[in-house]
């Protein structure tokens, strides 16, 4: 008889049904003003996929004209300059008088090409559902054919405190922390020196809810993106701030707010050539020992790291742009582009 063909990984190493995190870029990448929004939609172009672009409508409004630039974010959404599929958009919190007129003017324009609506400032599970049925109700209404992917902001005591409520939400992607807005609430009591790129990984409060929001995200299969480094022209502390998110506090995204940013993320959140490597050794061992346990430089493995090493695969394909670390080709072919 002749040989089974091998078993590809997602098939082998996962249970049908199990959460997984939605394959979003390592890097979300905000900008709010006209001119900077253009660029960066550029910039996604050129480098590929490999970043989204969230047009700011909270930040980025003025006063008074919110729905006047969410009519501005969702033309841009629905333009040629959109070329990747991979743009959304934030609004006001949804208690914000301008939400309903937000969501309308972008989801009824742009909705069939909307990656996601960002959700700011929710005080828990209660405003997370009102916002997720005003969307729909505008949807339904404007007959956008899809569910639209939300992400939120946890940056208040409340959004903490139910931060593994939010993730479980079925319509929830990714949750970030809002460091800024969340070391605001304090009153005081947290310093100024906790925003800044190394103090936001010293003081207790602030590392606790980081640590919060990724551990929630990771119980429900949700994407967890850290918060901003400000200090935009040193990029070395950008790195190490990136790096740390990464490595210790089991970020999977994180934002940027300046165009140089958008490298470094993206670079800090890439597997190195090592990890990479070894991998892909561990994987195609394993597949060929059928997903049995194997012995491989001298230590043992089976399906517990398999999945890990596969996930290492995956992260360094989503991290892949050009210019800059590439996934080899064989592999790509071997196990992310269909069979001819």
């Amino acid at each position: 008889m002749p040989a089974s063909p091998p078993v590809h990984p997602r098939q082998a190493l996962f249970e049908p049904g199990e959460p997984a995190a939605a394959p979003l870029p390592v890097c979300d990448h905000y900008a709010g003003v006209e001119p900077r929004m253009r660029k960066s939609l550029e910039l996604q172009a050129e480098l590929g996929p490999v970043f989204d672009v969230t047009l700011d409508g909270e930040d980025g409004a003025p006063v008074g004209g919110e729905v006047e630039h969410a009519q501005l974010i969702a033309e841009l959404i629905d333009s040629p300059l959109n070329v990747h599929g991979r743009v959304g958009a934030r609004v006001v919190p949804v208690s914000h008088p301008a939400f309903p007129g937000m969501v309308e003017a972008v989801v009824r324009r742009a909705g069939a090409r909307l990656a996601y609506l960002m959700v700011p400032k929710v005080h828990g599970a209660t405003d997370l559902r009102a916002a997720a049925e005003c969307i729909d109700r505008v949807a339904a209404a404007a007959g956008v054919g899809r569910t639209i992917p939300l992400h939120a902001l946890v940056e208040t005591h409340g959004a903490l405190h139910e931060a593994f409520a939010l993730a479980a939400h079925p319509r929830i992607e990714s949750l970030s922390f809002g460091l800024m807005d969340f070391v605001s609430a304090h009153r005081g009591a947290i310093p100024h020196t906790a925003m800044s790129a190394a103090g936001q990984f010293e003081h207790p409060l602030v590392l606790r809810a980081k640590l919060e929001v990724a551990a929630a995200c990771h119980a429900h299969g949700k994407t967890p993106s850290h918060c901003v480094v400000t200090e935009f022209k040193h990029p070395a502390k950008l790195q190490e701030a990136a790096t740390r998110a990464a490595r210790e506090l089991g970020y999977t995204r994180m934002w940027s707010i300046h165009p140089a940013q958008v490298r470094p993320i993206i670079d800090a959140f890439t597997p190195t050539a090592a990890e990479v490597d070894l991998a892909i050794e561990i994987i195609a061992k394993a597949q060929a020992a059928h997903w049995a346990p194997i012995s491989h430089r001298d230590t043992l493995h089976d399906r517990a790291s398999y999945r890990y090493f596969w996930q290492v695969l995956e992260r360094a394909r989503r991290t892949s742009y050009t210019g800059g670390p590439q996934l080899p080709a064989e592999v790509r072919r071997a196990y992310f582009e269909p069979a001819a």
